[in-house]
């Protein structure tokens, strides 16, 4: 199973139109997608009537056939686990998903997810499915569910920000991104007359949004089945579709390692681009670079 396509922006934008002002009409227009479908549902709904209790983190791991260094990804893995295990707020759980256990930390809210589907190709998608099924069939209170890759770290105090503000999703619009080969680490965020090609975190990195789901609402499970089948620059548009529109995290929340060797983006031919990023954006200012050093060790 593949990547899902994006939808146009000129579509996305005259469809997030009509289904502020017409619901029914943008329901019932022609060639949506199936995330567009289940977003509408989702927007049907209503909003959830009840806060979060939890953060979910969603992660789809890559098996061992397909890498050249099984214990490399098991420890980046386990740093990003560590990332978890920091927060000064303990209420969060972790599903990694993957055709064999990897190694864990004992952690009762770390678990491992098998998966046996042979069919060929990048498996991340199909385990990003079953994923939601999983956290779908074992959440009975709403919770934000955030699909994380499992090389990326997320800054400690994130979760107990999530819960205090109890918003309907977020979004990491600022985030840093760590060249591994160079040791070179750069802040994306949003454009501004300073940086005006500058991208925001979200449009790199997949571990950049949160959504609020709610169990009393089986449309929010069907929602989040479909829009972890697209690219993370699907997921505000697809967000704000449902009624649930992301709100900014308040500072970087999560870090971004690339050109570690095993990187999805890689297999893809898509880091280059994230290399040059880091080199016209390098953070040389010595407070930032210690922050980084303090909040992702």
């Amino acid at each position: 199973m593949a990547q899902e396509p994006a939808t146009s922006k000129a579509s996305r934008a005259a469809r997030l139109a009509l289904a502020r002002l017409a619901p029914a009409r943008a329901a019932a227009t022609a060639g949506l997608a199936a995330s567009e479908r289940a977003a509408l549902d989702l927007r049907a709904a209503g909003p959830p009537h009840r806060p979060a209790k939890e953060v979910i983190f969603l992660i789809p791991l890559v098996s061992p056939d397909h890498v050249s260094d099984w214990p490399a990804v098991e420890r980046r893995l386990g740093a990003t686990l560590e990332s978890l295990r920091r927060q000064d707020a303990p209420s969060w759980r972790a599903l990694i998903c993957c055709q064999v256990p990897p190694a864990l930390p004992d952690d009762p809210r770390i678990r491992h997810l098998p998966f046996d589907d042979p069919a060929p190709g990048n498996d991340k998608w199909r385990k990003l499915r079953a994923l939601v099924s999983a956290m779908a069939a074992d959440t009975p209170h709403p919770a934000y569910v955030m699909s994380f890759d499992a090389d990326d770290l997320l800054r400690q105090g994130t979760v107990a920000e999530m819960l205090a503000r109890q918003e309907p999703g977020y979004l990491a619009e600022t985030g840093f991104v760590r060249d591994v080969a160079t040791g070179h680490v750069a802040l994306a965020g949003p454009r501004t007359p300073r940086l005006p090609l500058r991208k925001p975190f979200w449009k790199l990195c997949g571990s950049c949004a949160a959504l609020l789901h709610d169990p009393a609402q089986p449309q929010s499970a069907a929602f989040l089945a479909e829009m972890t089948q697209h690219e993370h620059r699907m997921f505000p548009y697809l967000a704000a579709l449902a009624g649930r529109p992301l709100a900014p995290l308040s500072r970087p929340s999560v870090l971004y390692e690339l050109n570690h060797g095993e990187n999805f983006g890689a297999r893809r031919g898509r880091v280059g681009f994230k290399t040059r990023f880091v080199a016209r954006y390098r953070v040389t200012d010595a407070d930032t670079l210690r922050e980084v050093i303090r909040d992702f060790p």
